[in-house]
């Protein structure tokens, strides 16, 4: 059977973040062993009164069809950000009706919010003792409502295990995309962020959405020196043979790489390196030694340090985890 979603839709919800669990998991099919073109995800959204009419932040209700019960069903529930969340925003508590609703919910259910959404699963008492996120705008106001959760506003999401919160709007493909990463492997996720015309995974947190004042700006970039150190990952690149694509000096190509990237060239370019190791480890069957070489860090150790620094876990794992039989070679 399909992995159950329920999104519950709460007057005042947002339709883009309404919209986004239907976009990613119903469009997630399987592509390996237990049968091309199945469905992975079975979504359906429900509202916490009877079905009928549920108010938007638009100029339009939408239509739903299932009432709270359809939560009891679920595997995964996923809250939407709402602009009418009344106690829940302003006092950190649960209405009656929505308290009802979410009794329903079986022990062990995946609980995921996008955006604003995660004052109802803090109100509820899921995040208590964890970390989370939430729009960076909000931030502070929810550490005030709720001082138990550990509140992180830089990320884009928080996986938890069985709870995860995303942070503002397009996170929320970002934490979808995830979850069905996790669930089926690289090869799903990155087919159904094709489709949706999204990258697979973006680099960063919120903070580089934070309003900052715009510096003057400049007509020379670091474009072509990035595409050209993307193009030869395996090989050593020095600092100078990037600057030199530009036609800087060192030192204005460092500052300028860091006024457009965030980060230094030493910085990037290890990131980069770890994106190229985990999508050799996830779909092909080199060798560790392998990885390492074509992804730039020339040796297992190399590669074994930077990836237990940059996701927690050395590159063995790391495979085992992502290489599903949704991956593997039919």
């Amino acid at each position: 059977m399909p992995h159950r979603v329920v999104v519950l839709a709460l007057d005042g919800a947002l339709p883009f973040e309404l919209g986004i669990p239907q976009r990613i998991f119903g469009r997630s099919l399987g592509t390996g062993s237990g049968g091309p073109g199945r469905k992975l995800y079975d979504v359906v959204t429900c509202s916490i009164r009877p079905p009928g009419p549920v108010r938007t932040d638009a100029d339009f209700a939408v239509l739903v069809e299932h009432g709270p019960e359809a939560l009891a069903t679920a595997d995964t529930v996923v809250v939407p950000a709402s602009y009418e969340l009344g106690p829940v925003f302003e006092e950190g508590r649960l209405t009656e009706e929505l308290a009802a609703a979410l009794a329903l919910v079986r022990p062990g259910t995946r609980m995921v919010s996008i955006c604003t959404g995660s004052y109802v699963l803090a109100a509820a008492g899921y995040l208590d003792g964890r970390t989370a996120t939430t729009h960076w705008s909000s931030a502070d106001h929810f550490q005030r409502i709720f001082p138990q959760v550990r509140v992180d506003p830089d990320v884009l999401f928080i996986d938890d295990g069985d709870v995860l919160t995303s942070a503002g709007v397009a996170a929320g493909i970002d934490l979808c995309l995830h979850l069905v990463r996790r669930d089926h492997g690289a090869a799903v996720a990155n087919e159904i962020a094709r489709r949706t015309v999204v990258p697979p995974h973006r680099d960063g947190g919120q903070a580089q959405y934070i309003h900052r004042p715009i510096p003057e700006p400049q007509f020379a970039t670091t474009t072509a020196a990035r595409a050209w150190a993307l193009a030869r990952l395996d090989r050593p690149i020095l600092l100078r043979d990037m600057a030199e694509q530009e036609a800087m000096s060192v030192r204005t190509f460092t500052r300028r790489f860091r006024e457009e990237v965030g980060i230094s060239p030493g910085q990037w370019l290890t990131q980069q390196r770890v994106e190229r190791a985990r999508h050799l480890l996830e779909s092909t069957d080199l060798s560790i030694d392998q990885v390492a070489r074509d992804a730039g860090f020339g040796t297992a150790t190399s590669l074994r340090q930077h990836l237990q620094a940059a996701l927690g876990v050395p590159p063995t794992v790391y495979r085992r985890t992502f290489r599903s039989s949704a991956d593997a070679p039919t």
